[in-house]
């Protein structure tokens, strides 16, 4: 059995997980592929019957796409704050977030529009131009990046997987997400003040380890 980590739309590879969880594990980064469909083929070319696989925000769609397409199931997905928003439409807040991020899409190509309108969908906060050089990276790899909405995915996909939902406790459209999830049978779990990185939270290595189980 092999842990394998499946990065969000930031920090790729090795750099998007804590230490604990990099011994024995293996960091997929998959920053190069732009498309859903070309995350989940390689999250499945990765992972073999009974792995745990972990996917954060943006992975978390690669990883539930790459279902499918397995020879086995894994034996448990973990999934930090995922950007599953297919599985909770209709909801106000995942309704204003994908409302949001389209008007910043339709903002293109100007890349300091898009993040103008992308930067308090994303990041909680108004456009600065005093951190927009620093910030300029992340707004062009999240402009090229596919939007998770509208990818296909529905509960159907997790039937059979045992499933946990880590969220922060911060933001509304993750938890309505997880809600969607917990109706369809995964395990909720909340780590007050971790935001949206539950993974890097202390509390995050049991939840793990009770996954693995």
């Amino acid at each position: 059995m092999a842990l394998v980590l499946v990065h969000g739309a930031g920090r790729s590879g090795a750099a998007a997980w804590p230490a604990a969880l990099l011994d024995g594990g293996v960091a997929l980064d998959l920053a190069a592929l732009a498309t859903a469909r070309g995350r989940a083929e390689a999250v499945a070319a990765a992972v073999r019957p009974g792995d745990v696989v972990v996917a954060h925000s943006l992975g978390g769609v690669a990883a539930v796409l790459a279902l499918p397409m397995l020879a086995g199931p894994p034996a448990a997905l973990v999934l930090c704050e995922p950007a599953l928003f297919d599985l909770a439409r209709g909801d106000a807040a995942v309704e204003a977030h994908v409302a949001a991020m389209d008007a910043a899409h339709d903002a293109l190509p100007s890349l300091p529009g898009f993040w103008a309108r992308a930067r308090p969908a994303l990041l909680g906060g108004p456009f600065d131009a005093g951190r927009w050089e620093d910030e300029r990276a992340l707004a062009s790899r999240l402009a090229g990046t596919e939007r998770p909405w509208g990818q296909g995915i529905d509960a159907g996909m997790l039937r059979d997987v045992p499933t946990v939902v880590v969220t922060g406790g911060w933001n509304a459209e993750y938890e309505a997400i997880a809600a969607a999830l917990v109706r369809a049978g995964a395990r909720h779990e909340v780590l007050e003040g971790s935001g949206h990185r539950p993974q890097d939270d202390p509390r995050f290595p049991a939840i793990l380890a009770a996954a693995e189980r």
